[in-house]
């Protein structure tokens, strides 16, 4: 899943790729290096990031989403907002990814999160565990050992898992993304890579997030623009402990990486 953020304040490219022009000739060279799904996001989730107003979100994310369905291969647009998921849904995006796991509420004029994807035929939606919320997330992280933790994590998705089926939505949708660094402690986030498989009991594909994180950087020493081979390294050890999809910015490195690890298991 190669990452198009149409912001001017992510974590890790804030900027580079803000216009809708330069977002497609970015979501143009992922598909060139190999991505599989392009995930396309308008507002940033970075610990302590502000609120983007649905009306810049929408700007942001709508024409980067009508051009990219275009390009062949699945879109996915990261987004909690229920007119949102609305409006990329009828632009024709395939998936949401939701670091809320579709708890945000009605708004005016629409139904909630859960039901936006309900009502929808077919799109599949990612999950995410996250404590707290970007604002306050990082400044009061989960408590609790690497046990407690990696069990906190299953609760949560089960139990959102349980509710999106009363709802109607087919198992067959769902994927679900333990959220790394999302109010979780550096220790915690290696703890959940660690036991990941404990997540399959879940019986969905597993999404994971390392690329770039800050716990990359707390245990290397590296600065952002340094973490490729960390990033890398965490997405082939996520892919051999049960991970189905792989959230990247490298994609054309990480896919070279995850060929010799293909190879080495048919072997």
């Amino acid at each position: 899943m190669g990452i198009v953020n149409v912001t001017p304040d992510s974590f890790s490219d804030g900027g580079k790729y803000a216009s809708s022009g330069s977002a497609i000739k970015h979501a143009e060279k992922l598909i060139e290096d190999g991505a599989d799904i392009l995930d396309i996001g308008g507002e940033s989730s970075r610990p302590g990031a502000p609120q983007v107003p649905l009306d810049i979100e929408l700007s942001r994310v709508i024409p980067v989403v009508i051009e990219a369905v275009n390009l062949g291969i699945p879109v996915s647009v990261d987004t909690y907002k229920p007119q949102v998921m609305q409006a990329v849904l009828d632009a024709g995006a395939d998936i949401i990814n939701d670091i809320w796991a579709l708890r945000q509420p009605a708004a005016a004029g629409y139904a909630s999160a859960a039901d936006i994807v309900a009502k929808h035929p077919s799109c599949g939606v990612c999950l995410m565990h996250m404590h707290k919320e970007p604002q306050t997330m990082q400044a009061e992280p989960m408590q609790g050992d690497a046990a407690s933790v990696v069990s906190q994590v299953l609760l949560f998705l089960e139990q959102r898992r349980q509710y999106l089926c009363r709802l109607g939505i087919d198992l067959s949708r769902l994927a679900v993304d333990p959220g790394i660094g999302f109010g979780k402690t550096v220790q915690q986030n290696f703890a959940l890579l660690a036991h990941q498989k404990k997540l399959l009991a879940l019986g969905l594909p597993l999404l994971s997030g390392w690329s770039r994180k800050t716990s990359l950087g707390e245990v290397t020493g590296l600065a952002m623009a340094e973490r490729m081979p960390p990033s890398i390294v965490a997405a082939v050890l996520a892919v051999q402990n049960g991970a189905s999809i792989v959230r990247v910015h490298d994609v054309r490195e990480t896919k070279a990486a995850l060929r010799v690890l293909a190879a080495m298991e048919s072997a």
